[in-house]
């Protein structure tokens, strides 16, 4: 049997969140994603990650009465992921 570390799998579906954000940004402003664009679409991703992040709770508190688009809907799956990560590392610590 194989040892799988449960963070490896959480990173990866991070990193899996992050290009299907560089992608649905790249969709939503009508350009490719393929080739050298990709690496300009994932810092764009990066910045969004970033930006809804330093939002706060309230902007992203899914019970508000907006509607959530595509977009939020991949940037709220990610906040959700970053803090699981968070979250196994502080009990491996603990």
């Amino acid at each position: 049997m194989r040892y799988t570390d449960e963070l490896d799998a959480l990173r990866a579906a991070r990193d899996a969140l992050r290009r299907r954000i560089a992608e649905r940004l790249a969709l939503e402003a009508g350009a490719p994603v393929e080739g050298a664009s990709l690496e300009a679409w994932l810092t764009a991703a990066d910045e969004a990650i970033e930006t809804w992040e330093s939002e706060g709770e309230e902007a992203q508190d899914s019970r508000a009465f907006r509607p959530i688009g595509p977009l939020q809907d991949l940037l709220t799956d990610h906040a959700a992921l970053v803090e699981r990560i968070a979250e196994t590392l502080d009990r491996r610590l603990s």
